[in-house]
């Protein structure tokens, strides 16, 4: 039977591949869950699953490190990166790779991700080995290639956001966000209709941001650009931003000025 690991700090996407490949390919045994990238390697070298579904953004370890760690094994799972890289990139890894995910995959990019998997967990079976350490080293390679030629193809840029919307998980385009505001312990997510929680540190997200299309303005609120409609003084002397299509109006920091001198 084949088993597989899940390592990704994102429980959501987690669960939501192991209730896909559970429709998919019900033979296919969860063995392991992993939220970071020590706790993936040291889970895979415990209990040798088949393949390992990694993101490449985790704490600790990142999955393109663990997955070169994983070349030197002699036991090396079949490795799917399930990620948020431009889709360039992964027409270019699906050329390499065992394979290789933009979050969130649908059904049926899932669907043939199994296929592909179950034909080279069959190819193995026939000639007794694992083709993963020679799949692996032609990912790196297609890899460093590709960031070679493509920087802006640096992993992390986000693309879309998973956001919670009451009892609901959204999946919201980098696209329709007007601007992020820290919290306590979540950072609110407004669109023009929608205001969703994402469980991301504010720093962590800046780094995921383009910098020409996304300002940071207070210490825990980062504007797109494209809706920002002007900046006007309330009667202490600060200043605030007007949005084009949101009714509030967001302090800009002092340290933040310089960026509205032309306004």
């Amino acid at each position: 039977m084949p088993t597989a690991l899940i390592a990704d700090d994102e429980i959501t996407l987690v669960n939501f591949l192991k209730a896909e490949l559970a429709v998919l390919w019900p033979e296919l045994k969860i063995i392991a869950e992993a939220y970071n990238g020590a706790d993936a390697l040291r889970l895979i070298n415990e209990l040798s699953p088949s393949i390992a579904f990694l993101d490449i953004r985790m704490p600790g370890m990142s999955g393109l490190e663990l997955a070169s760690q994983l070349q030197a094994a002699k036991a090396a799972p079949l490795v799917v990166f399930v990620t948020a890289y431009h889709q360039y990139a992964v027409d270019a890894f699906e050329r390499e790779a065992v394979d290789y995910l933009l979050k969130p995959p649908t059904r049926e990019r899932l669907g043939r991700c199994v296929e592909k998997l179950k034909r080279q967990l069959a190819a193995a079976d026939a000639d007794g080995t694992v083709p993963a350490a020679d799949v692996l080293a032609r990912l790196m390679s297609a890899m460093a290639s590709m960031t070679a030629t493509n920087p802006a193809a640096t992993p992390g840029r986000l693309d879309w956001i998973r956001a919670a919307h009451g009892n609901d998980i959204r999946l919201i385009s980098i696209d329709e966000v007007i601007y992020f505001e820290a919290n306590d312990k979540y950072v609110s997510v407004f669109t023009a209709t929608h205001e969703s929680l994402i469980r991301m540190p504010l720093r962590e997200l800046l780094d995921g941001l383009d910098a020409s299309r996304f300002w940071q303005i207070h210490r825990g609120t980062i504007v797109a650009v494209k809706h920002i409609a002007g900046t006007t003084r309330d009667f202490r002397g600060r200043t605030l931003l007007k949005l084009k299509e949101r009714p509030e109006e967001l302090l800009v920091s002092r340290a933040y000025l310089h960026l509205f001198k032309q306004m």
